[in-house]
């Protein structure tokens, strides 16, 4: 069991780390390394993985060192897949396995939102990295209004498993309102659905950056769906969410008896 400030009953009970669902993934935009002290003093029993956002790590400063305060916390910590597509455009793959190597990163995000890959290629990425890290690859493009075909979705998740991925993104972007969400931020309930009747549930990490979207995938699949882009400052919020003690998710996750007792 976590750690409470006090032990309230009939709360939903939560994995803990290392944990293999359940996890939530927060996006680094570049905080620096005081804020990085400050977010894992309050929230790292709560956060699994960390993405050091889109191109954010080619430029900010101490990133050796903020690096190794996430690993002594028990976080697996990857650039953005938006970077690896920059190296990859660029014929640099090599370089960019040197890179995450040269930071000491226990793990590595492919993903084609912003290029045209060839799917074949992008699993054979996958299969490489592999051998050396945890990857997480992500499903789904990044503009908006470019419809992917439920099969399609789930084929390409599954392909990317079995090419060695630890889990699958389901993308969303920063904004939450592309891939597995409308323009209007709006949860695509039938792409979902489709997706879980083909992919094992604790092998998806949903973007949720929004707390609506959050909230979705709770109800829809309890305390430990695996959820990401969360943003540092939402981790404890969302951790609230999880466990009932929060407006959004307050009647979710009680047993019935104390439903129909108020």
């Amino acid at each position: 069991m976590p750690q409470y400030n006090f032990p309230l009953s009939a709360l939903p009970q939560r994995t803990v780390k290392p944990r293999t669902e359940g996890v939530t993934m927060v996006m680094d935009k570049g905080i620096s390394l005081r804020q990085a002290e400050d977010f894992l003093s309050a929230s790292s029993d709560y956060v699994d993985f960390v993405k050091l956002g889109f191109g954010t790590s080619i430029i900010s400063k101490n990133l050796r060192e903020k690096i190794k305060l996430y690993h002594d916390a028990g976080m697996k910590v990857y650039v953005g897949g938006t970077l690896f597509e920059a190296f990859v455009v660029r014929n640099e793959f090599d370089n960019y396995i040197k890179y995450v190597s040269d930071l000491g990163l226990n793990c590595a995000e492919v993903s084609d939102g912003s290029i045209t890959l060839d799917h074949d290629k992008k699993c054979e990425y996958i299969h490489k990295l592999s051998k050396h890290f945890t990857v997480v690859s992500e499903v789904g493009s990044k503009e908006e209004g470019v419809i992917i075909h439920p099969a399609r979705w789930t084929s390409m998740m599954q392909k990317e498993l079995e090419a060695g991925a630890d889990k699958v993104i389901a993308e969303a972007r920063e904004s939450g309102t592309v891939g597995i969400f409308h323009k209007n931020g709006s949860a695509h309930t039938l792409l979902i659905n489709r997706i879980v009747q083909k992919v094992k549930l604790n092998n998806i990490i949903w973007e949720t950056p929004q707390k609506s979207q959050q909230v979705y995938f709770l109800k829809m699949f309890g305390s430990n769906v695996n959820l990401g882009n969360i943003a540092i400052d939402d981790a404890i919020p969302l951790e609230t969410l999880r466990l009932g003690l929060r407006g959004d998710t307050f009647m979710s996750f009680l047993p019935e008896n104390l439903k129909q007792s108020h």
